[in-house]
């Protein structure tokens, strides 16, 4: 069923002429003779134009170095990608920020995460508030670990929290704190979970490192702690998730109409409970592979959870993931009633891609978004009838392009050698293979791929750009030259794409919108695409002397 599907995506895929628009090749050449040779050189292995060298061999493309000092970039740090993106939608942990008070503040609610606290028997919710130690001058020249303690110290005292995280910043990392002695020691003096993060934000070459640091951390403090075995016949975990505007409330709702049993989000509408009780889980799923894959892979290792890769995003990528899950549990019941829920929630979607095509079908579209975004979005896009041309993530690894079977060849550098890769062993007594290898064997042959993501490039079209680490004049130079309906990307670039008249749609925080996620979700967005790319607001961006510089007058003389 999976290879049907595929089949049928890649034969709607939208092919592109090459006389319908500028040559990419062309285009890359152009942005690359506006750069000094050594920029040149490196950029050029990060701008690739997606064509197949082989059967299984696409372009390689450079990702996960450093970006160029000087170039305008849409990353972020360590820092933001720990407590930003995977702590932060966590609501009953107090989540500390142990520097300047504007490191806390910048990582502060700004993706629109929500929660529920009902959900949970105590209904904490610390995501309201913004924990920070304020770092000033005084402490950097004299140390902070004091006012850390104090400052933990008044955290249980006011919340009477069951786990803190302590996340240590830049300036932490210079002056040598130690978060993990002190997590340690005021664990040991409050008697709850408290332990620390080092993910100072000049760690590693993007946010990446952030995720990886956080998958470490929950990894080694929190999952496992609670065996307790949920009733359920179908247990999964879902992983990159973070319930941006929404989401995860809609993916859940689907999940629980299907039967399937969802034991905990990573990160989304989460609680540290949830995170305790997730190995006993029978699958992980994964949203968000640059994110979170760390923590499937160690999982698996240890408590025997095997994973694979799903796409919650559009009414398509809805359907399949949830045939896939179907399909792996392997039950009539479960497939039977997953093609029930399908056919109950698709009329609506078919209703608003009819309304919204007419007016969207062969625009063009252009994503450059973090985590698997900038590849899930696209199907949404192909469901209007629109062309995703361009694409590109931030903070993304060479598998997230083109695979993992590149895993074997990678080489570690520095950067990433700077980041703790924990040894993990079988748990002596929680071990548990949820799948035989002949069942696993099985499970390939049916092509429901296991341990695997086949990447984004392999499910764009031949002709298509693909850029790492997009700087600004690439942003702009794409702008210029191919003039997309609408441009997705995060809020550093909004307001740039949007005085060349272009609709700039935030995937990271969805402005003031959403849920985008499975068929009401899929829905909401067709039509806030539809409602921006056809405003007639960007007909006015330009002031009428600007559209027609040169004024015509007449000049009559009446003597007398």
């Amino acid at each position: 069923m999976e290879a049907l599907s595929r089949k049928r995506i890649d034969e709607e895929k939208v092919s592109l002429e090459p006389d319908e628009f500028m040559d990419p090749e062309t285009l890359k050449l152009e942005i690359l003779s506006k750069y000094p040779p050594k920029v040149a050189r490196k950029k050029a292995k990060q701008i690739i134009v997606n064509r197949k060298e082989t059967e299984e061999k696409y372009p390689e493309i450079q990702a996960n170095v450093r970006t160029i000092p000087g170039i305008i970039s849409q990353r972020g740090c360590c820092y933001a990608g720990c407590k930003g993106v995977v702590m932060g939608p966590t609501r009953d942990i107090i989540n500390l920020t142990h520097g300047p008070i504007g490191c806390g503040f910048y990582s502060w609610l700004t993706r629109r995460n929500q929660t529920d606290p009902s959900t949970t028997p105590d209904g904490h919710n610390f995501m309201n508030y913004c924990f920070s130690t304020d770092m000033e001058e005084r402490e950097i020249i004299f140390g902070g670990e004091k006012k850390l303690r104090a400052a933990i110290q008044e955290a249980y005292d006011i919340f009477k929290p069951k786990m803190i995280s302590v996340f240590a910043t830049c300036p932490v990392g210079l002056i040598g704190d130690d978060v993990h002695a002190v997590t340690k020691e005021m664990e040991e003096k409050l008697g709850i979970t408290i332990f620390g993060f080092s993910c100072e934000g000049y760690k590693g070459v993007s946010q990446s490192a952030g995720h990886h640091v956080a998958n470490n951390g929950l990894f080694q403090h929190v999952i496992g702690l609670d065996n307790t075995v949920k009733e359920g016949d179908y247990k999964v975990n879902l992983l990159g998730e973070y319930n941006i505007g929404g989401d995860a409330f809609e993916i859940e709702r689907v999940l629980n109409k299907c039967g399937i049993t969802l034991i905990s989000t990573f990160s989304g509408n989460s609680s540290v409970d949830f995170f305790a009780n997730s190995h006993t889980a029978d699958l992980n799923l994964i949203m968000c592979h640059r994110s979170i894959n760390y923590v499937a892979e160690m999982m698996e290792k240890k408590y025997g959870i095997p994973w694979f890769k799903i796409n919650f995003l559009s009414a398509g990528g809805m359907s399949r993931s949830l045939r896939k899950i179907a399909e792996y549990y392997g039950e009539q019941k479960l497939i039977d009633r997953v093609e029930e829920v399908i056919a109950e929630e698709m009329p609506a979607v078919k209703k608003a891609q009819a309304e919204v095509r007419p007016r969207l079908e062969g625009k063009l579209a252009m994503m450059f978004v973090g985590g698997s975004r900038a590849h899930h979005y696209q199907e949404m896009f192909r469901e209007m009838g629109m062309i995703p041309f361009c694409a590109g993530y931030e903070f993304a690894h060479r598998d997230d392009y083109e695979g993992r079977q590149v895993l074997p060849n990678l080489k570690v550098d520095a950067d990433s050698r700077n980041i703790q890769e924990l040894e993990v062993e079988k748990d002596p007594e929680r071990y548990n293979p949820r799948i035989s290898a002949e069942e696993f064997e099985a499970l390939e042959r049916n092509n429901i791929k296991l341990r695997d993501y086949e990447g984004m490039m392999t499910d764009m079209p031949s002709g298509t750009i693909v850029i790492d680490d997009i700087s600004q004049y690439e942003t702009e130079s794409l702008l210029k030259t191919y003039k997309p309906a609408v441009f997705c990307a995060g809020i550093k670039e909004k307001y740039t794409v949007q005085k060349h008249g272009i609709p700039m749609k935030q995937l990271h925080s969805y402005d003031n919108g959403g849920p985008y996620a499975a068929y009401r979700g899929a829905i909401n967005f067709y039509h806030e695409i539809d409602r921006m790319v056809n405003s007639k607001v960007w007909d006015h961006i330009k002031a009428p002397w600007e559209k027609s510089p040169e004024l015509a007058a007449r000049y009559t003389y009446r003597p007398g």
